[in-house]
């Protein structure tokens, strides 16, 4: 099993080299914005520690973005900045909060984001801090005040005049304008404090942070037994994310300026356009059960039997060679009734009920075959042109709600001995909506013609 994993969202508070030097297996990642925690491969029992992070270039790491990763076992652990507010936010769903930051959303002292926020400079640089934290001001007002360095009076009045402003205009020029001549010499003492790093208290907490993970952590929780559900993928009820989304973020790309396709947007492509897509979905899935019947010592067609509802008039273990019962032989064509084995018959009726039947998500299993096809970069070329034709036929074509989108594009499939119900679940969707949900994006692309077979 591969070690756990500790990744470090940081930017202007710590840098990189500071996080090794407390750290050293750690793992850095720039300032964490919303998607980022979905685009990494987590295991149980890895670590996110989220320092800092976007909220105004671009969108902040979303709440249920932090909620799926504790419920995968993931511990969390905030501080300093954009960490300590989610974690002061989270607390209560099992996100470890560290610091005097934390402390000081946690108990209510503060509660806005500019509290933490810093103008700073580009990546290639180090993400140098233009502007002075508010959360710092206090804290060095607050040491101050405690030292005998800075009195009580004057640091409330810094404290108060940097509140006043919007926190891209907290620089220490901006500052030593805005506060009164007998205060200068105390925010000139808090700027050499906090500079030095004795009074930061947000590069304190993410140092704090950073020692977090090298304690022993509690005792994980068990791995949830992999048995089946009568839901499409497995979902959380408390974070909304699912699997889905989790996969489309990890492989968002920017193929053309201002178009984005995922691995998953070119799985569609392969399952629409591909004649031989369906060889691949059978394939990878029956491997997916003989895995799964081997860790529990069953044949294939045997765990099949006992997924499918027990019983059968084909026997106890599969073995049997009688017909299946109506409702599952229906997702087989009369040939494969005639021509399959009883345990085959069984196995290929479990893969096109996937859905319903077993809870594992096939899809990452079929992205790991079709990535290595020599076709990928058609497909890929497909989702292109699908956006292109979408482009281009923008107000002058109406792409009709899912279902009938899923109804005009089955046709491609039809073939004598079969029906839509089986085509659609040979290609792993799981009716004509979910097919025309996929099927829109390429809807403009198959009208014009040019997708293809």
């Amino acid at each position: 099993m591969s070690p756990s994993r500790t990744l470090v969202y940081a930017g202007p508070t710590i840098s990189p080299e500071e996080v090794l030097a407390a750290a050293p297996h750690a793992e850095v990642r720039p300032p964490v914005a919303r998607g980022d925690l979905h685009r990494e491969e987590w295991r149980r029992g890895d670590t996110a520690v989220l320092i800092d992070g976007y909220y105004r270039e671009r969108l902040s790491v979303g709440h249920k973005e932090i909620l799926w990763l504790l419920d995968a076992g993931v511990r969390v652990v905030g501080a300093a900045s954009m960490g300590a507010l989610r974690a002061a936010e989270l607390g209560p769903f099992g996100m470890t909060g560290v610091g005097e930051v934390h402390g000081m959303y946690a108990s209510g002292e503060v509660d806005g984001d500019d509290e933490v926020a810093v103008l700073h400079g580009p990546a290639e640089r180090g993400y140098p801090p233009v502007t002075v934290a508010l959360v710092n001001l206090r804290h060095g007002c607050r040491e101050g005040a405690r030292t005998g360095l800075v009195p009580a009076e004057a640091g409330e009045r810094i404290v108060a005049a940097a509140k006043a402003r919007p926190f891209t205009h907290r620089s220490w020029e901006e500052l030593e304008r805005a506060v009164g001549p007998g205060d200068r010499e105390a925010l000139g003492t808090l700027r050499r404090k906090i500079a030095g790093g004795e009074w930061d208290v947000k590069r304190l907490d993410a140092l704090a942070a950073l020692r977090r993970p090298a304690e022993p952590p509690a005792e994980p929780p068990a791995e949830p037994p992999a048995e089946p559900t009568v839901r499409w993928a497995a979902e959380s009820a408390l974070t909304g994310v699912t699997h889905y989304e989790a996969l489309a973020w990890r492989s968002r790309r920017e193929y053309a300026p201002g178009r984005w396709m995922t691995d998953l947007d070119v799985l569609s492509a392969a399952r629409l356009y591909a004649d031989d897509y369906p060889d691949v979905h059978e394939e990878v899935l029956t491997g997916l059960l003989a895995g799964f019947a081997a860790e529990r010592g069953l044949t294939t067609g045997a765990y099949a039997r006992a997924r499918l509802g027990g019983a059968t008039s084909e026997g106890e273990n599969g073995g049997g060679e009688g017909p299946l019962p109506g409702n599952l032989a229906s997702w087989l064509t009369e040939a494969e009734r005639d021509t399959l084995s009883a345990e085959e018959r069984l196995t290929l009726v479990m893969v096109r009920v996937w859905p319903v039947w077993q809870s594992e998500d096939w899809r990452p299993a079929v992205l790991e075959r079709i990535r290595r096809s020599p076709r990928w970069p058609e497909w890929c070329d497909l989702v292109a042109r699908a956006d292109d034709a979408a482009e281009r036929t923008r107000g002058k074509l109406a792409v009709p709600a899912p279902a009938i989108a899923g109804t005009v594009f089955s046709r491609r499939w039809n073939r004598p001995g079969t029906g839509a119900r089986i085509e659609l679940a040979r290609r792993g969707f799981l009716d004509m909506e979910d097919l025309g949900v996929a099927a829109r994006r390429f809807f403009a692309l198959d009208v014009r013609g040019a997708g293809g077979r």
